[in-house]
C-alpha cells in the first residue's frame, strides 16, 4: 500500500507542474472552470421560484457567439472554443437542476436571498468566461500534448479536493472541462 501511495505521489510530481505555473499546466483553466461551476449556485438562487427557466437559449448563444468571435484573435479554433464553452454552460445547468431538485425536496436548504442575475451574477460569469478564454490560449500547448487527458483528470480531482466540492459540483466540474484536451 505504501508503495502505491509513493508511486502515485511521484507520478503527480512528474506529470503536474506546481499550481503557480498555471501558464504551462492546466491549473488555471481547471480552477476557473470550478469557479464557473460554483457560480451556478447563484444563478439557480436568482432563478428559483421565478418564471425564469434554467435554459436560456438567447443568453447561451450570446456567450457562444462572443467566444467564437474572440477565439481567432487568441490563436484558437473557434469551433473548439464553442465546444468547450458549451460544456461550461451545460455543466452550469446541471448544477442548477440539481440544486432545484435539492431545494424542492428540502425547502430548508433554499438560499435565504435572491441575487440579482443582471448586476451581481452575470458580470462574474462574464469575467470567468474571459479568464477561461485566456487560459485556453495560455494552455494551448499543454492541451495539445498526449498526456493532456491524464493531467487534466488529476488536476480536476485536485481542484475538486482543494475547493471541497460536493458530488453535484464535482461531476459538473469534470463535465465542464471534458473537451479541453480535444485535439484536431
Amino acid at each position: 500500500m505504501r508503495l502505491r501511495v509513493l508511486c502515485a505521489a511521484s507520478l503527480l510530481l512528474v506529470l503536474l507542474p506546481a499550481p503557480a505555473s498555471a501558464s504551462s499546466g492546466l491549473w488555471g483553466l481547471t480552477d476557473l472552470a470550478a469557479q464557473r461551476v460554483q457560480i451556478a449556485d447563484k444563478v439557480a438562487a436568482a432563478k428559483f421560484g421565478t418564471p425564469s427557466p434554467i435554459d436560456d437559449p438567447v443568453r447561451e448563444q450570446q456567450i457562444l457567439d462572443s467566444v467564437a468571435a474572440k477565439a481567432p484573435g487568441l490563436g484558437l479554433d473557434a469551433a473548439g472554443v464553442v465546444l468547450f464553452f458549451r460544456d461550461q454552460i451545460e455543466a452550469n445547468k446541471a448544477v442548477q437542476r440539481g440544486l432545484y431538485a435539492r431545494w424542492t425536496e428540502d425547502p430548508g436548504t433554499r438560499p435565504p436571498g435572491r441575487p440579482d442575475l443582471g448586476t451581481e451574477v452575470r458580470p462574474v460569469i462574464d469575467r470567468l468566461n474571459a479568464g477561461l478564454l485566456s487560459e485556453l490560449a495560455e494552455t494551448r500547448d499543454a492541451r495539445a500534448r498526449r498526456s493532456c487527458d491524464a493531467r487534466l483528470a488529476v488536476t480536476v480531482r485536485l481542484t475538486d479536493a482543494r475547493r471541497g466540492l460536493d458530488r453535484l459540483h464535482s461531476v459538473a466540474l469534470g463535465e465542464s472541462v471534458r473537451s479541453a484536451c480535444a485535439r484536431p
